[in-house]
C-alpha cells in the first residue's frame, strides 16, 4: 500500500524558514519523480517544485525561486522543501506527489495530472 506523509508545516512570522519533509513507502522511492503543490486558500493547487530521481533536474515555480529549495534522501525515502524568506502569500495547505510512472520531472512537471499518489499536505501559514 502507498503511503505519502507530509510532516513540518507550522505558524512563522514574515521572514522565517521552514523544512517540510514527505516520506513514502509501499513505491519505489528511488525511481520516482517528486514534486511539492500548494493550496492557498481560495485558489486552485498550483506546482511549487519537482525533482528527478537522481536529483540532477530540479524545477521551481517563479513565485519560490530562489528562496525554496527541493531536494531528496534515496536513503530515506524522503522530500525535503526548505522554505526561506517565507511570505504571507506563502501560506497554503503543501502537498507532496509522487510520479510513480518516471523518474523525469519533464515539461509538465506542474501539472497534477503527471502525478499518481498524493499526500494529506501539512499547512503552512506565514504572518505578516
Amino acid at each position: 500500500q502507498v503511503q505519502v506523509v507530509e510532516s513540518g508545516g507550522g505558524l512563522v512570522q514574515a521572514g522565517e524558514s521552514l523544512r517540510l519533509s514527505c516520506t513514502a513507502s509501499g513505491l519505489n522511492f528511488e525511481n520516482n519523480a517528486m514534486g511539492w503543490f500548494r493550496r492557498a486558500p481560495g485558489k486552485e493547487r498550483e506546482g511549487v517544485s519537482c525533482i528527478s530521481w537522481n536529483s540532477l533536474t530540479t524545477y521551481y515555480a517563479d513565485s519560490v525561486k530562489g528562496r525554496f529549495i527541493v531536494s531528496r534522501d534515496n536513503a530515506k525515502n524522503t522530500l525535503y522543501l526548505q522554505m526561506n524568506s517565507l511570505k504571507p502569500e506563502d501560506t497554503a495547505m503543501y502537498y507532496c506527489a509522487v510520479d510513480r510512472s518516471t523518474g523525469s520531472c519533464g515539461g509538465s512537471w506542474y501539472s497534477e495530472r503527471k502525478y499518481n499518489a498524493w499526500g494529506q499536505g501539512t499547512q503552512v501559514t506565514v504572518s505578516s
